[in-house]
């Protein structure tokens, strides 16, 4: 078996650092989606359907059974292969199936890069000293060691990515995907909750898209968008009970 384990954004795998110590398992990969903690290849397709494939080409590389465990945008990836090609793994994970739902916001953040002035919002963060981007991580939720690790790669492969994607899954686009969520239920899923979390569309929606998608429903009281930071103890525990569900 193999668990693999995808991140988003702004964010490297070295977010997962914590969580693969308490997980203690030898079997644990971590993809770096291009642009995102790996360089950003020329020509590489930089949309939701782009990483998509780049993801399933990934997999097919791999030794199966997989787990797929997805963080952030990641995790729209993981909830869009189970989707579409549930015959690469054996059950999928995802904190942010709440996010395929018609009446789903996207954050303000997320806003100002799909917008016409997403190049400047973009621009304005690189600019931004790498100690400075590092402190404002930490203290979102990632902690001081991560944030470290992470704020180099916030680059112009980064920002060009970052642009690519959430343009290409702004609403409606991501509330039409939520339609097929049905189609995700040929596998086991788990959809966490980190109850902190204000970018993922509230347990309301999570609850909504996870019964439509057939999946479980694991609620993180008390922890925020880096649940895996911020309790790896915790969350490790509860993804191995996942893992060994399906033993």
């Amino acid at each position: 078996m193999t668990v693999v384990l995808i991140h988003g954004n702004p964010e490297t795998d070295a977010i997962w650092d914590p969580l693969r110590v308490e997980l203690a398992r030898d079997d644990v990969i971590a993809l770096s989606p291009p642009g995102f903690g790996a360089p950003l290849a020329e020509n590489f397709d930089v949309t939701s359907d782009g990483y998509l494939h780049w993801l399933a080409q990934e997999l097919q590389k791999l030794d199966g059974p997989i787990d797929l465990v997805g963080h952030d945008w990641g995790g729209v990836l993981v909830v869009r292969l189970a989707m579409t090609r549930p015959d690469l793994i054996r059950s999928w994970c995802t904190d942010i199936i709440g996010i395929f739902n018609h009446e789903y916001v996207w954050h303000e953040a997320a806003q100002r890069w799909q917008g016409p002035d997403g190049e400047a919002a973009v621009s304005a963060m690189l600019d931004v000293s790498e100690s400075d981007r590092s402190a404002l991580l930490a203290q979102l939720g990632m902690g001081d060691s991560i944030a470290r690790k992470v704020a180099p790669w916030i680059n112009d492969d980064m920002g060009q990515a970052i642009l690519g994607v959430y343009r290409s899954i702004s609403q409606p686009v991501v509330g039409n995907l939520g339609e097929a969520l049905h189609n995700a239920a040929t596998r086991p899923g788990l959809c966490i909750i980190a109850s902190e979390d204000t970018y993922t569309g509230g347990e309301i929606l999570h609850r909504q898209a996870a019964k439509r998608s057939g999946a479980e429903v694991a609620v993180l009281e008390g922890l925020g968008h880096w649940w895996m930071c911020e309790d790896p103890t915790r969350t490790a525990e509860q993804l191995n009970l996942w893992f060994d569900k399906h033993d």
